[in-house]
Order: structure tokens, then C-alpha cells, then sequence
């Protein structure tokens, strides 16, 4: 007798995924037509579809751990001007750990250009991570995080690092920092492609992670509880053109308790952020920047805009 009520719950809870997906879907293809087929669009989706290309073929080799170096990066004269004027301005930020974390079915080799380029600005310790491919909970990856960022800090005696998290990654990412106490340890966190309030997309993985990336789920009503003075910065990139994250305004944070900067793309994929120029200009000079430190609870809202992206610093008082 108490199966019948069960299977009729889990029926209404399929028909009811059923319906905001097809109601998202429709909403999404108005949204296509006018994003996906301008010149834009075009240009944005020919870059992800030859970036998943060249992503596929580099995937088995992300799945070697990476193994942590710290190389000398204090002789200036051995470096390229870029690289110099970051460690001679800040060495503080130069000496900063980089931990770079993968999204849902990756490895870290998604991150082969964006680690590279980082490296070639002047970051001494930038370092991808693995999480279990079958990993069933955000929080057990989370936990697994917390291990992985210990260990750094242990290994090169720095007391912060900064995160970067690519969609699953960052969402993994801020509960970590938001509900482990992590934002003694992080001083910035990067989310790229991070449905922070749920994809539409997720309806379609019948998994228990896939579960808790659908809108209202527990772990996301989790995170949009208090979150009073937490010390980490977010910078938060997103697109319209995200095809993973729907619909895209998800991939933004809104939090009243939380630092956010905002980097908005108009015209880049879901698996080309980490690749495009925009957006590794906008990180690396963000993380490079000396007033990082400063007391957020102090700084005051602003917003500018550039060609083709636009840029929001949103801070409010806890």
C-alpha cells in the first residue's frame, strides 16, 4: 500500500520536471533563434564546436593527476616582461595558489589553455584537480575539494588560494565556501558557466547530482540561505550564449550577503569560457589586482561596460 503513494509522487514530480522543461524549452527557442543566428551566435558556436574537438582528444590526458610544482618564479630576470611587471608589482598575487576545478564528466584538461595563460601572466602556482567522475553528492565533492585545497596550502605555506570552478566546478566551489567554512581559505573564487540557480538542462541527467542543479533543489535553496560576512570575493562569468545552462541568467549570482563581480559574454559557448581571450583577461587582471584584499563590506557598487561583454561589480552590506 505504501508504494502506491510513492510512485505516484515520483510521477508527479517526473510530469512536473516534464513541464518546466518544456516550458523552459520554449522559452529557449525564441531565445535561440534570436541569440544562436546572429553573426555573433554563428561565430560563438563554429569556436565551441572546434574547441570540443580538440577538448575531446585531449581528454585522456586529463585524467593524470597533475602533479604540483612550485617553480622559482622570484628570479625577474629570468622571465618575459608580462610575467615580471605582475611579480615585481605584487608578489603577494603572483605567489597566490590557482586551484582549478573541472565541471560534470571533465577532468582538468578543460582548463589546458586557461592554466597556460594564467602561468604566462605572472601566476607562479596554478593547479588543476580531479574530482571522481561517479561523484553522487555536491557536498561529498565539496568535501573532496577542502581536502585538495589543505594539501596546497600545506605544500606551499600559503594562508589563501584562489578557486576557479568551470559549471559543476564552481557550484562545488561556492558550497564549500559558503557552508565548510571555506572563505577562511579562499580569497576569490571564479565560477564560469555556474548555474547558480539551476539549469532547465538538469531534467534531462536522471542522476542524483544532475538532481541537485535543478532549480529549487535542496542543496540551491541550501546556498541561497545566509551567508552573513563571508570574507570571499565571486567574479562571476557568464553568457548568452551558454547552451548548458538554461535559461542563461542562471548562471548569474545574486546573493545579499555576497561580494559578486560580474563579466557578462554575449557571444561564447558553454564549454568555450575558459578558452576565450575576454575572459582570461578580465580573471587574471582581477586576481592581480592589489585592492583584492581590502575589506568588501567597504567598497561601493559599480558598473561599466565594454565592446561585446559587459562588466558589473554588484557589493552590498551584510
Amino acid at each position: 500500500m505504501a508504494s502506491a503513494p510513492s510512485a505516484r509522487a515520483r510521477l508527479a514530480t517526473a510530469a512536473g520536471g516534464a513541464r518546466t522543461l518544456a516550458r523552459e524549452a520554449a522559452r529557449a527557442a525564441g531565445y535561440a533563434a534570436r541569440t544562436f543566428g546572429s553573426p555573433g551566435g554563428l561565430r560563438g558556436m563554429a569556436v565551441e564546436s572546434a574547441w570540443l574537438v580538440a577538448h575531446v582528444a585531449s581528454y585522456p590526458l586529463g585524467l593524470i593527476a597533475e602533479t604540483m610544482q612550485d617553480p622559482d618564479h622570484y628570479r625577474t630576470d629570468v622571465l618575459p616582461p608580462r610575467m615580471r611587471s605582475l611579480v615585481v608589482c605584487d608578489v603577494a598575487a603572483a605567489g597566490t595558489p590557482i586551484i582549478l576545478v573541472h565541471g560534470i564528466m571533465d577532468n582538468r584538461s578543460v582548463f589546458s589553455v586557461f592554466g597556460r595563460a594564467l602561468r604566462r601572466r605572472g601566476f607562479g602556482r596554478v593547479h588543476a584537480v580531479n574530482y571522481g567522475v561517479l561523484t553522487g553528492d555536491l557536498r561529498d565533492a565539496a568535501r573532496e575539494l577542502r581536502r585538495a585545497v589543505e594539501d596546497v596550502r600545506a605544500s606551499t605555506g600559503a594562508e589563501k588560494v584562489h578557486i576557479v570552478g568551470h559549471s559543476l566546478g564552481g557550484m562545488i566551489a561556492r558550497y564549500y565556501v559558503q557552508r565548510m567554512g571555506g572563505d577562511e581559505a579562499v580569497d576569490t573564487l571564479v565560477t564560469l558557466g555556474s548555474p547558480h540557480t539551476g539549469t532547465a538542462t538538469a531534467y534531462l541527467m536522471p542522476t542524483p547530482l544532475a538532481r541537485q542543479l535543478r532549480p529549487g533543489s535542496e542543496v540551491l535553496t541550501e546556498l541561497a540561505g545566509p551567508a552573513p560576512r563571508c570574507r570571499t570575493r565571486f567574479l562571476v562569468v557568464w553568457s548568452r550564449l551558454d547552451e548548458m545552462v538554461v535559461p542563461q541568467g542562471n548562471a548569474r549570482l545574486t546573493h545579499p550577503d555576497l561580494w559578486v563581480e560580474e563579466l557578462e559574454l554575449r557571444d561564447v559557448g558553454h564549454l568555450s569560457l575558459p578558452i576565450d581571450p575576454r575572459t582570461v583577461h578580465w580573471v587574471a587582471t582581477a586576481l592581480a589586482r592589489s585592492d583584492a584584499r581590502t575589506d568588501h563590506f567597504t567598497r561601493r557598487s559599480r558598473s561599466r561596460r565594454a565592446t561585446n561583454a559587459t562588466m558589473r561589480d554588484r557589493s552590498s552590506p551584510a
